[in-house]
């Protein structure tokens, strides 16, 4: 079922919270950001920053410490990324956002990390794909000639099959999807799914 239509003004994109790290509300618990270092940490503890979600290999661990923050490592690339790739991203988000707010990063906080915020603003909050990739171009992530990638991928991404897939619980966006195969597989061999989990620290 399609989100009902919402009216997108540039007065609803994310607000600037500390631009040395490309840090930025986008929700009251949702943010996005460049790789925060231990600098940065005190100002995400006082946002109440419950879970950090990364899409680079980076060892967040070596700025988070022993801070009692979850950590989600969710690698991936902008030239070669899939709509199961971030039905599965999107899931976590919203579940993550249910125990507090989330931030969600890669190194520059341009790229992969605009890719996501797009799509969690088309599909989660019922942005167009217009007013999504206007935000990210135009909003504070970066130089527009670095999201190539995530802008292609935005463009051509099915945004109804993954609005239905995570509406429906689904792991996949088709039946055709490597994805399904695996899951298919999975289930078969082990008569059920292991609902999915956030890891902890």
């Amino acid at each position: 079922m399609a989100p009902v239509k919402v009216a997108v003004s540039r007065q609803t994109w994310a607000m600037p919270v500390d631009k040395s790290f490309n840090l930025y509300e986008m929700s009251p618990t949702l943010f996005r950001s460049a790789l925060p270092d231990r600098d940065n940490l005190e100002l995400l503890q006082k946002l109440n920053t419950h879970t950090v979600i990364s899409f680079i290999k980076n060892d967040d661990k070596a700025w988070l410490g022993n801070a009692p923050i979850r950590l989600v490592s969710l690698p991936m690339h902008a030239d070669r990324v899939s709509d199961d790739d971030v039905l599965h991203a999107l899931r976590l988000i919203r579940k993550a956002e249910t125990q507090g707010p989330v931030l969600i990063h890669c190194k520059h906080g341009n790229n992969r990390t605009g890719l996501m915020s797009a799509m969690y603003r088309i599909v989660i909050q019922g942005w167009s794909k217009e007013e999504a990739l206007d935000e990210m171009q135009h909003g504070g992530f970066g130089d527009i000639e670095d999201m190539t990638d995530a802008t292609n991928y935005v463009r051509s991404a099915d945004t109804d099959g993954i609005r239905t897939a995570l509406a429906q619980g689904n792991d996949c966006t088709t039946q055709v999807s490597t994805c399904y195969i695996g899951s298919w597989f999975t289930h078969a061999i082990h008569g059920s799914d292991t609902p999915e989990e956030i890891p902890g620290k």
